[in-house]
């Protein structure tokens, strides 16, 4: 009984103080995916081109399509299964900071990441 009165308070905080993890999360992963998306087009394929990499463009394309996009919305699913009452709930807050970390250390990590490989294979060859 006391888990369901308490389930209703966080309810009614979310529907005061517009707490919804669901949909916060899914705003910051479409902005992640644009983030990564902007830095994979200027610092990878401006690599690839300063080194004359023509089939690099096309497999950083790959990347993004074949691995990125997948990824994004299996960690999106996580945050938009909640229900209403666990989309509310503050207990879950440092789990939805990990995660949005983790989400935005890797947009802005590999494509960065991709820069320096591409740059690395120029130097060897």
């Amino acid at each position: 009984m006391n888990k369901a009165l308490e389930n209703g308070r966080n309810a009614r905080k979310a529907a005061v103080y517009g707490l919804d993890l669901r949909k916060s999360m899914s705003n910051q992963v479409a902005y992640a995916l644009l983030v990564y998306t902007a830095i994979n087009i200027f610092a990878t394929v401006g690599a690839m081109h300063d080194v004359g990499l023509q089939t690099g463009a096309l497999l950083g394309l790959c990347v993004l399509v074949a691995a990125i996009i997948p990824a994004l919305r299996k960690f999106e699913r996580r945050w938009t299964r909640l229900s209403d009452d666990e989309a509310a709930d503050e207990a879950r807050i440092p789990a939805y900071r990990r995660d949005l970390m983790f989400l935005w250390v890797l947009a802005i990590g590999l494509p960065v990441a991709l820069t320096f490989v591409f740059k690395a294979i120029a130097v060897s060859v």
